[in-house]
């Protein structure tokens, strides 16, 4: 019987070994490329500190053109270029004598990183059609499984600890964005979208309410720095748990995600839905966090229990968190720009990264269990907002028309909720996306008009009906 992260034969089945080859790599550098510049190319911790940390913030720049470009002329072409750049971004690592060349390899490798991961998103609500956000929650679980993986290869490398192990690492690391460009071939070539002549370029930029959610969800992304910035330091420094159960809390962690990751997903299919999921996290984590500063001078085997049910609870708020940005990422944008969108939301997350390490360590670490509670607080309000983040995006969707009817006999006509076209006949009219006019490409045919209050008590909109500016919507005007 088939599992859950094996999907069927076809475009997914390709997709997710991409996606595998791809996170592999990602694992074997994730803790050994900052030993490799220390160690091997000799540079300091200050100059490695501030070389990623400027090459991350230029990174950012990509994200939007790219995805922008992944738009206009299909989104897989864009990938795999992105590929081929990251491999050549990765041997590069190879011959960096000092600074100024860590700086430039270093910067090309987020810029090729963010390019990739705006172009991924287009594609990946190509591959998965009307259930994209539930087939991005098998990606995101098998993204796990390539990761802990290739840490296993990281862990024995570092063990042995000489420089050949560690440019092994780089090498390896290198060659499998090499794979990922060769199966990624056997992909489909997903052509343009159709998008409206009059409307403004940037479409993305116009839409206040997803780029109010990108900045909600970079403040609420920072949640996935917890186990990797503060806690490690509060759990050696503060708490008489055990050393090693730093790294058997994120076995733990990665456990939960893999195994529950795409059931949570499936449960989230339309905005409200993703808007509820996002509160279920925000709240989660709250209680997490502050679970977590009470460890402080409890005994070592008390202390241990009570971090490690914080992480599973901290792990439940993860599924819910991923599982609502993967709804409202692709529920709010217009087919024809998921690139665009996608760009914008990676930048939100670049900036969640870039502000987590001074925002959470200078926090927890500096006052403590109230620091603690603090950052629970800080998630909580941003959990008990997020329903109206979702409601602000939905009322801003077009709102679907009646279904037209087919050709006689044939009933209704079939639709393509990926590209948003009529399967039966070619249709011009067109819904209204934030930035364009409400007068612009009303329907031909005359529809009854709906009362506020009917329209507003319609169900939620599914993220399959995002599609793009080709279908038969009416627009909402508030």
């Amino acid at each position: 019987m088939r599992t859950e992260l094996l999907p069927e034969p076809g475009p997914r089945r390709v997709y997710a070994l991409t996606t595998l080859v791809n996170t592999f790599g990602f694992g074997l550098i994730l803790t050994s490329l900052v030993l490799y510049f220390t160690r091997v190319v000799h540079l300091s911790s200050v100059q490695v500190g501030l070389g990623l940390t400027v090459s991350s913030v230029i990174g950012l720049a990509a994200g939007v053109p790219i995805g922008a470009l992944a738009d206009r002329h299909g989104p897989r072409a864009v990938v795999r270029m992105t590929y081929l750049v990251q491999f050549l971004s990765g041997l590069g690592y190879l011959f960096i004598r000092d600074f100024a060349a860590f700086v430039v390899v270093a910067t090309v490798d987020m810029l090729a990183m963010n390019a990739n991961g705006a172009a991924d998103g287009a594609l990946l609500r190509r591959v998965g059609g009307e259930d994209a956000a539930v087939f991005r929650s098998v990606s995101h679980a098998i993204t796990n499984v390539g990761v802990s993986v290739g840490a296993v290869g990281c862990a024995i490398a570092v063990q042995i600890g000489t420089p050949d192990a560690y440019r092994g690492l780089i090498l390896a690391n290198a060659l499998t964005f090499l794979a990922a460009w060769a199966v990624s071939a056997r992909l489909p070539k997903y052509e343009p979208l159709p998008a409206p002549d009059d409307g403004p370029r940037w479409v993305v930029l116009s839409d206040r309410a997803f780029v109010g959610y990108a900045a909600h969800n970079a403040a609420m992304s920072m949640q996935y720095f917890v186990m990797l910035l503060p806690l490690p330091l509060w759990i050696i420094g503060h708490t008489h748990a055990p050393g090693w159960s730093v790294g058997a809390l994120l076995l733990l962690n990665t456990f939960i995600v893999i195994a529950f990751q795409v059931r949570v997903g499936r449960n989230v299919t339309t905005i409200r839905q993703g808007g509820a999921a996002l509160r279920r996290a925000g709240l989660l984590f709250m209680v997490s966090c502050c679970a977590i500063g009470f460890a402080a001078g409890l005994a070592g085997w008390a202390a241990l229990l009570l971090i490690g049910a914080a992480i599973a609870v901290h792990s439940a708020g993860e599924l819910n968190h991923a599982a609502g940005t993967f709804t409202l990422d692709f529920g709010l944008a217009p087919a024809h720009a998921q690139g665009q969108y996608q760009g914008v939301a990676g930048l939100g997350l670049g900036a969640g990264g870039a502000a987590a390490p001074t925002f959470m360590i200078g926090l927890c670490l500096t006052f403590g269990t109230a620091g603690w509670a603090g950052l629970g607080a800080f998630f909580g309000l941003l959990g008990l907002t997020a329903p109206a983040i979702a409601r602000w995006g939905e009322r801003t969707r077009p709102v679907p028309g009646p279904v037209p009817a087919g050709p006689a006999g044939t009933g209704p006509i079939a639709v393509d909720a990926v590209n948003g076209l009529s399967l039966t006949q070619s249709t011009k009219r067109r819904g209204r996306w934030p930035g364009r006019s409400s007068q612009q490409h009303r329907p031909r045919t005359r529809r009854p008009r709906r009362s506020t209050r009917s329209a507003r008590s319609t169900a939620s909109t599914p993220t399959s009906s995002a599609c793009c500016t080709a279908c038969t919507w009416t627009p909402r005007t508030r």
